[in-house]
């Protein structure tokens, strides 16, 4: 009977995992998944050098391992590390054929650890037989990976509009600024520290009824819009600033208690505010009234009452005439005198 020789290029479109060596134990040929999970071209080499042989642990003589045809072996094939360290063993199952002219074939198959193999060796479709069951493997791999994915980026999605619903929930839409609800957490929070020191001002705006009356709600939107822009250009980015009413806004300073240091931003903020602001040909006129407290004066820091404090102060600016700030109390040998 005449016996045909085996192709290696049929071999490889059937069998893609398959070995092919001669009586010596040399490999006369290598499919192209083994050649890529090897990470270099096996041909030539001996069967021990690059495969190992578990169960049923031998070297890898060839008559001892031709002794087993059709029986399920054990082996971990040597792979380089492509990021340059050492080779690492990957496990696999495998089954030996005899040849006619001497020698054998090793065809290989992966074992439970399949997905994981195919992920740590970069395999896809055209690494296997189009009759082999691991398609459908790579398959659901794939389709899993998609809707992981998708997933990922819908829990992102979700995750940015909560955020953003979280930031348009605590932020003032008109100038930017905190709004009420935003103030109350942050002080909240502050007065809530092992130690609390921060100074708080609350500024109400004089005259902007008269705006909103004589030159209407649009002139008056301008009005907040420029007085949000001076309060972030008279403070440090970040101190916390809010829009806490109509025309009242809030402005805290963390780890600045010095009257001095209040006093001289009071005084800049008060100085732009008495400038004329234009809109539509004509001149929006406002000044603003200034209250001061400090979280060291008190015990306990508590909001309402540092809040009510600061809104005292601000009211005894007003009644001594507009246009300056107050501190609602003092320490000890600070200038107590009000601009």
């Amino acid at each position: 009977m005449k016996v045909a020789r085996i192709d290696g290029r049929a071999l490889d479109c059937l069998l893609p995992m398959n070995v092919m060596f001669d009586r010596a134990g040399r490999i006369l040929h290598a499919g192209p998944t083994i050649t890529k999970m090897a990470g270099h071209d096996v041909t030539g080499a001996q069967l021990d050098h690059a495969i190992r042989f578990r169960r049923p642990q031998m070297q890898g003589d060839p008559d001892e391992l031709l002794e087993r045809p059709g029986r399920r072996l054990m082996v971990d094939l040597r792979c380089e590390d492509r990021s340059g360290g050492k080779p690492t063993m990957q496990r696999l199952r495998a089954v030996v054929a005899p040849l006619p002219q001497g020698g054998g074939i090793l065809q290989f198959a992966f074992g439970p650890d399949i997905a994981q193999a195919i992920r740590r060796h970069d395999l896809s479709a055209t690494d296997f037989s189009p009759t082999d069951p691991v398609i459908e493997i790579l398959y659901l791999l794939e389709s899993q990976a998609l809707i992981r994915a998708e997933m990922g980026a819908m829990a992102e999605r979700m995750d940015e509009a909560r955020r953003l619903a979280e930031k348009e929930a605590a932020t003032d839409r008109l100038t930017g600024l905190a709004n009420r609800r935003a103030m109350d957490r942050h002080l909240a929070n502050l007065t809530a520290s092992d130690d609390p020191v921060f100074g708080i001002m609350h500024l109400d705006l004089d005259h902007f009824k008269n705006v909103n009356d004589t030159l209407g709600h649009a002139a008056g939107d301008l009005v907040l819009e420029e007085v949000a822009r001076i309060l972030r250009e008279e403070t440090r980015e970040d101190d916390f600033i809010a829009r806490i009413g109509g025309d009242e806004f809030v402005m805290i300073f963390e780890d600045c208690t010095d009257p001095d240091i209040l006093s001289s931003i009071a005084e800049r903020v008060l100085i732009r505010l008495n400038q004329p602001i234009p809109y539509d040909g004509r001149a929006c006129r406002i000044s603003g009234s200034i209250g001061i407290t400090l979280s060291p004066l008190y015990d306990v820091p508590e909001p309402d009452r540092l809040l009510s404090d600061a809104d005292a102060a601000l009211y005894m600016s007003k009644r001594a005439g507009r246009s300056r700030y107050a501190f609602h109390r003092l320490p000890p040998g600070a200038d107590d005198s009000a601009a």
